[in-house]
């Protein structure tokens, strides 16, 4: 597993701890050492997991290991069916999405994957989606509300794929179309941040009618490189645009951007995915159940103003 910069010392101490297990196979000579530097190095993921920087928590988002949507899909699904295509140009493997069973309950699942190795994330453009992508997540939700289907919608992207074909093809009206239509879509909609959530990107899939995020997860208009690039001519000072940015889950549950913050195992959730995949499906079943019961009219209208009562803003004093 990668090594992040934060954890260099918390590896140190399971390096040595596993030393010692191996020397003391045969004997209990060092168990009593073994014992003290386990209670440490407890000591030591505590302390260090709780005064993570808006930086260090965006470098556990970006894990090479920690789970993208195809492994929440596998992970929490019995059944699950992949629609491909838009019916217009071509499918865009950058989202994975279609019919899956939960716990007994028949949804609409999909989500913007990034895959794992150098072929997998050349195959699904990193997560960045072109138009056709957009409108295949679109053609998703209309089969889902044609159906009476719940819809699951789980954000992982660096933002919308910016090449110059992208626009050609529309990829500014496809995310609009999709705010709109998602604004309008007369089934229950449930948005997961489980990663990195990106600009347009991300909010092309994000509207519904509860938005949560997963603790060490970030939702903002524009990456912190991007926003550095931008204010200070330097992507260099990164580290001061994480913390500007406010994209932590914190910051946007204060700010009801989103409604709720689903926890994640000590350190991420590349150290324990099983236990995220609980914690997510926990959430989705407990929101499908309220959700189900409000009728529609009520739902679309709370949706509207959800979205409707966002920011905040100050009048300055005439003099």
């Amino acid at each position: 597993m990668d090594t992040l910069p934060h954890e260099k010392e918390i590896h140190e101490y399971i390096q040595t701890i596993e030393r010692l297990k191996k020397q003391s196979r045969d004997t209990p000579l060092f168990n009593t050492e073994i014992r003290k530097l386990e209670q440490k190095l407890e000591k030591l993921k505590q302390k260090t997991y709780s005064e993570l920087t808006p930086w260090q928590r965006i470098l556990i988002c970006r894990h090479s290991n920690r789970p993208h949507a195809l492994d929440f899909i596998k992970g929490m699904c019995e059944k699950f069916v992949e629609l491909s295509g838009d019916r217009l140009y071509g499918d865009d493997h950058a989202i994975v999405g279609g019919l899956a069973t939960i716990a007994g309950i028949n949804c609409v699942i999909m989500g913007q994957e990034k895959g794992h190795d150098t072929e997998s994330r050349v195959f699904h453009n990193f997560g960045m989606l072109n138009p056709e992508g957009f409108r295949k997540a679109l053609r998703l939700m209309k089969l889902a509300e044609k159906f009476n289907l719940p819809i699951i919608s789980l954000l992982d992207t660096s933002g919308a794929n910016p090449v110059l074909e992208a626009e050609e093809r529309g990829q500014g009206w496809a995310i609009a179309q999709n705010l709109k239509e998602m604004s309008l879509i007369q089934t229950p909609i449930i948005v997961i941040v489980i990663g990195e959530g990106c600009s347009g990107g991300a909010l092309g899939m994000g509207i519904g009618d509860v938005v949560a995020m997963l603790e060490h997860a970030y939702y903002t208009v524009i990456s912190p490189e991007g926003c550095a690039s931008i204010l200070w001519k330097d992507a260099s000072k990164k580290i001061e645009a994480a913390t500007a940015l406010k994209l932590n889950a914190e910051n946007l549950l204060d700010l009801k951007i989103i409604d709720t913050i689903i926890p994640e195992p000590l350190g991420g959730a590349h150290h324990d995915p099983h236990q995220t995949f609980h914690e997510v499906k926990t959430f989705i079943l407990e929101q499908m159940s309220i959700l189900r019961r409000i009728p529609t009219p009520l739902l679309l209208e709370q949706r509207y103003m959800k979205f409707r009562q966002m920011g905040r803003y100050q009048e300055e004093e005439k003099l």
